[in-house]
């Protein structure tokens, strides 16, 4: 089988929130779902608001990352966790 790359995108709930931890226990997440954190970026929203990109990699056998991104959400300073891009990796 081959492998899925999906880009998580996760708003805080206010600017005021630690990315930093955040990020931990979102990678804590991801390992427990059977994935590896590939690449992280912080991306500007507005006013300050930043939003953090996990790239992530994960085998197609665990399915949609949907079950990801709602383990994702129920992190305290999480306002939302969405897949911006879902892409199969052959080779």
């Amino acid at each position: 089988m081959a492998d899925v790359i999906v880009t998580i995108k996760i708003m805080p709930e206010s600017i005021n929130e630690d990315l930093e931890k955040i990020k931990e226990k979102a990678i804590k997440k991801i390992n427990e779902f059977g994935g590896e954190l590939g690449k992280e970026e912080i991306e500007p929203v507005a006013f300050g608001l930043k939003a953090l990109k996990l790239i992530i990699v994960y085998n197609e056998s665990k399915g949609s990352p949907d079950a990801l991104e709602e383990a994702i959400k129920d992190i305290e300073g999480v306002q939302s966790a969405e897949s911006v891009d879902v892409r199969r990796a052959i080779g």
